[in-house]
């Protein structure tokens, strides 16, 4: 297994729909302070489980939620999808039959976190 696609929308510093290819060998991620490296590693360790909203920079599991700018209103809504690649069936038993498994994670305000597994 391994990841293929990373969908980040309303998490942190990316207000709009996100979507980062993860391809064959060494994926290296490189910009100017401040423009969101850090929030593109975080958003990945928040989907696969992260609970400590310390660990995320944050004071608040709600902290992920975009918070909105000078030139852009808050969203009520956040959520980072990663797409795995299984063509190789390593995965665990139930989903041998699937080439790709999607792992969502979605926080709304004031309602708490949700995980999806394949949608469901």
């Amino acid at each position: 297994m391994k990841f293929k696609k990373l969908e980040l929308t309303g998490f942190k510093s990316f207000f709009d729909k996100t979507t980062f290819y993860i391809e064959d060998g060494l994926t290296g991620i490189v910009g100017p302070n401040g423009c969101g490296k850090s929030n593109i590693v975080e958003s990945l360790r928040w989907c696969m489980g992260e609970t400590s909203a310390k660990s995320m920079r944050g004071a608040g599991m709600e902290d992920v939620i975009f918070s909105g700018t000078s030139n852009r209103p808050e969203k009520n809504l956040s959520e980072v999808s990663l797409f795995i690649d299984n063509k190789d069936k390593d995965g665990p038993e139930q989903y041998h039959k699937l080439d790709e498994i999607l792992v969502t994670r979605k926080i709304e305000r004031n309602k708490g976190s949700k995980y999806y597994l394949n949608e469901k």
